[in-house]
């Protein structure tokens, strides 16, 4: 698979470190509270797995599942949440994980929903990558892994037609591993 590869930009080491730093933040602000940390499906699970770990609280998980870019390349512009009910974060300080900002649709979609439908004592935002890209939705993160300028990459949760989430790393895929209406 590393073959498919045109570029890493962060190899595992480095992901964990910024991890590391990360957990050390969220132990900080949420000591004392109740914790629950929402990953965002499928993207947001191999960082939410990896930074649970590097918590130093109790807390508790919860998964939600969205659709945004639909096997492109790019947000479709259109976010379908993939679940019946809301669950219920009365009394817990929420947290949602999940893999890249770069439209902001689908985080501040999500946001909404969750503050309207949830009832969350507060609800913050991180994610591993914020892009540098113009936004069609403002939102505000409150956790940043690393920022990127304006490329597609997969591996460590992201994928392109469902493939390379398992990569250990993140980088760009070779334009010839892209099919040729998402180049």
């Amino acid at each position: 698979m590393h073959d498919h590869l045109d570029t890493v930009l962060f190899d595992e080491p480095q992901i964990l470190a910024r991890l590391d730093a990360i957990a050390e933040r969220i132990t900080d602000d949420y000591r004392g509270k109740n914790l629950t940390v929402v990953a965002i499906l499928h993207g947001g699970l191999i960082m939410m797995a990896d930074l649970l770990r590097r918590i130093r609280l109790p807390l508790k998980m919860e998964c939600i599942s969205v659709e945004s870019y639909h096997g492109g390349t790019e947000s479709s512009g259109e976010v379908k949440f993939n679940v019946g009910r809301m669950p219920d974060f009365s009394g817990e300080h929420v947290l949602v994980i999940d893999d890249i900002l770069d439209s902001g649709r689908t985080l501040d979609a999500i946001a909404r929903k969750v503050r309207a439908e949830c009832n969350p004592e507060s609800l913050r935002l991180g994610v591993l990558l914020d892009k540098r890209t113009p936004r069609a939705v403002e939102v505000a993160v409150d956790y940043v892994g690393f920022e990127i300028d304006d490329l597609f990459v997969v591996g460590y949760g992201l994928d392109y037609q469902g493939r390379y989430r398992n990569l250990p790393l993140i980088g760009t895929l070779k334009t010839e591993h892209i099919l040729p209406e998402h180049r």
